[in-house]
């Protein structure tokens, strides 16, 4: 596939960087000369210095034949007109986009169609992050939570305690200790490194456990792996952006959510807009604003200013100060491993949210969800299965007789609305959601191609 991408940034880098080891042909645009030689030097792909809105830069990256263009500048207008250049004077078929303004985006059914500014596609790190924490808040303990089908089924991530039922048993326990849940242990991460679970192996402390099951049975399989938290009720955000503001909103209905920003204005704004949400204005990292607002009694502390130094601080000092869970925006991929599991129990990276949506829509086959796993270490997919046993190599087969590349597991199958934990003998039907989880993102473009339809299907 011929992809241009607009920006150099840490998703358009991310995103390069996932697409040039897929074998797919890579253009790079970018208004920084350095930053591009940098990509060069380690990509195979080509770059071009320059606006990525102009007609004349487009065309020397080969927007005359380019299958996609993906415009994930940290400039709305600019990733908006590059699209409608694309869509008006070279036609190309997809034309995905990131905007981030809270004023477009509520505009986005008027502004974004064919006949106005012409994106397939509009992606928006702020509400992806929101969505994310949100699911994280709603599962106490989780460190990842992703739906797939629409939210019936969900992969859960969450760290192995010391006393949990299942820590130093086999995973076939599982089964037979909880005969009316079904699930299934899609894969296990040793100290940083990848196991494909076996019926045999045995869970030890500390691994970091990624598990599928139906929503309704996720807190029960949580229960076995680790003591299981109480619901959070009290929430303070630091940081009334869009993502601070979105989230409170989010969540102001069911939870106790204070916001902490430093702007009176903005503040001002946020008590305006926002129905039950405590706004204060201050720092964050003021030790008495902190003791004044019961940070000892509160559940989560939510970092999400755009400064990651400012995040990483005012986290410390809140969990310090007897905050329960602390959660932390961290724009610096460096940063995020660094943090993660120390005084801060989770570190969120909006790269690695943005960037699991935006494979969705590259991914070859009728992929509808890709989500990017351990900072970009593995993937999970759903791909809907189509055809019959001549024209699928999926379809018709149970799960046993599938040849699934190394690394490649089975977790569910979605089918209508039954969530199909995938054991060997379930066969794979026409119309099914089949939810993968690859720790070997190499193997990629083998999964893409067991679930593209042959020609003998019509």
């Amino acid at each position: 596939m011929k992809i241009i991408i607009l920006g150099a940034g840490q998703v358009g880098a991310t995103l390069a960087e996932n697409l040039a080891n897929e074998a797919n042909d890579i253009t790079v645009i970018d208004t920084n000369g350095a930053r591009l030689r940098e990509l060069q030097d380690r990509l195979d792909i080509r770059t071009i210095e320059g606006e990525g809105a102009s007609p004349r830069i487009l065309e020397q990256a080969g927007g005359e034949d380019a299958d996609m263009l993906i415009a994930v500048t940290n400039s709305d207008p600019v990733n908006m007109i590059a699209c409608q250049v694309a869509h008006s004077v070279f036609h190309t078929p997809t034309r995905i986009g990131r905007i981030r303004g809270h004023d477009f985006l509520s505009e986005k059914k008027r502004l974004f169609s064919e006949k106005a500014i012409p994106i397939n596609v509009l992606i928006s790190p702020e509400q992806l992050v929101t969505r994310h924490v949100k699911r994280l808040i709603e599962h106490p303990g989780a460190l990842q939570v992703l739906d797939f089908a629409e939210g019936k089924a969900q992969l859960v991530a969450v760290k192995a305690f010391y006393g949990g039922p299942l820590v130093g048993h086999e995973i076939s326990f599982l089964r037979s200790h909880m005969p009316n849940v079904d699930t299934r242990v899609a894969a296990i991460f040793r100290r940083g490194s990848p196991i494909i679970p076996q019926g045999d192996t045995i869970i030890e402390a500390d691994d970091e456990v990624f598990f599928i099951a139906a929503r309704k049975d996720i807190r029960s399989v949580m229960s076995e792996l680790r003591r299981l938290d109480n619901p959070y009720k009290r929430i303070i955000i630091a940081g009334g952006g869009n993502i601070g503001a979105n989230l409170a909103r989010e969540l102001e209905q069911d939870f106790q959510v204070k916001i902490i920003e430093r702007n009176i204005g903005r503040c001002n704004h946020l008590a305006n807009e926002l129905d039950r949400t405590i706004v204060l204005q201050g720092s964050a990292s003021d030790q008495e604003l902190l003791l004044e607002e019961n940070i000892e009694g509160t559940d989560v502390f939510c970092a999400l200013t755009n400064d990651d130094e400012a995040n990483i601080m005012a986290s410390m000092l809140a969990k310090r100060l007897g905050a329960r869970t602390v959660m932390t925006l961290i724009n610096n991929p460096a940063y995020v491993d660094l943090v993660q599991g120390g005084v801060i129990d989770i570190a969120i990276s909006p790269q690695q949210a943005t960037i699991g949506s935006l494979l969705t829509h590259v991914r070859r086959g009728d992929v509808v969800n890709v989500h990017s796993l351990r900072r970009g270490a593995a993937e999970a997919m759903e791909a809907i299965a189509h055809g019959d046993s001549r024209s699928s190599k999926v379809v018709g087969k149970a799960i046993e007789d599938i040849d699934l590349p190394s690394g490649t597991t089975i977790g569910a199958i979605v089918r209508n609305d039954e969530v199909l934990i995938a054991h060997d003998d379930v066969v794979v039907q026409n119309g099914d959601h089949v939810i993968l989880f690859l720790v070997d993102k190499r193997k990629i473009t083998e999964v893409e191609r067991l679930f593209q339809v042959g020609l003998t299907f019509f």
